[in-house]
């Protein structure tokens, strides 16, 4: 178990689902093997990194959303502030979650999600063109319109200027507009904020932003949620397998 001074001891220290708040415990949500096992057990979470893998469908986003929003983040995306809705598509997990909390907060934090980013970024123009002379907010993002950026590099300018230390950041696939080169740059930025008393909760398919070797990952399947070790996630286990007999798997991938 990773321990640390108590300075880093994260903000989140576990998310567990209270019985008495769920109405429908057959019912979507909890019909996903991975949520319906945190009736049973709390998901402990580490004070600096933790990763949840798995195949589409597990329950990765809706648990992440459930928290983000739990821990009063917009369900779109965003810092606590920003409170825009296109359309409402959150689980009803948020309001039977419960996350325990450690006595330290975060001077800062970011729900950052591939899926709805499109409309932060248009959310931001929108405040930034309401009247009132206060700063932008685009300042703290890195001063150009994410709009005006490809999508790979307004998720950086996000990351190197608006996530700062001792901050809580939840990721949901961050990686989905990234080039693997820029993957690594995510990495180096986590493991930074990392050492500065941040704490973050992502959702990933990336082998490489799942790599810090003090992450704490949980695979979500049909079995539930289970602790692993970076080896034995089924991403990483499936690419070291594919570069090791890439003519194999080709020849059965593509054999008609």
């Amino acid at each position: 178990m990773s321990t640390y001074p108590s300075e880093w001891s994260g903000f989140i220290r576990s998310v567990a689902v209270q019985r008495e708040r769920v109405q429908h415990p057959n019912a979507y949500p909890y019909s996903i093997p991975a949520v319906a096992a945190l009736l049973e057990n709390k998901l402990d979470l580490d004070p600096k990194v933790t990763i949840l893998v798995g195949e589409n469908g597990m329950g990765k986003s809706t648990l992440i959303e459930a928290i983000a929003v739990a821990a009063g983040f917009n369900a779109e995306g965003g810092s606590k502030n920003f409170n825009f809705a296109t359309r409402a598509s959150e689980s009803s997990l948020h309001r039977a979650i419960r996350p325990v909390r450690n006595p330290r907060r975060p001077r800062t934090g970011f729900f950052l999600r591939a899926e709805s980013y499109f409309n932060l970024a248009t959310n931001i123009e929108e405040l930034d063109r309401e009247p009132g002379g206060g700063p932008k907010i685009i300042e703290s993002h890195g001063g150009t319109s994410l709009h005006e950026q490809s999508h790979g590099e307004s998720f950086l300018a996000l990351i190197q200027h608006r996530f700062g230390p001792d901050g809580l950041y939840i990721l949901d696939e961050p990686e989905a507009a990234l080039s693997q080169k820029r993957q690594l740059v995510l990495l180096s930025r986590m493991h930074e904020l990392a050492q500065q008393g941040s704490q973050f909760i992502v959702a990933t398919h990336s082998p490489i932003v799942m790599a810090l070797p003090y992450a704490r990952i949980y695979e979500l399947s049909e079995a539930g949620i289970e602790r692993i070790a970076y080896e034995d996630a089924p991403n990483v286990r499936l690419l070291q397998a594919f570069l090791a007999d890439r003519e194999t798997f080709l020849q059965l991938l593509l054999a008609k």
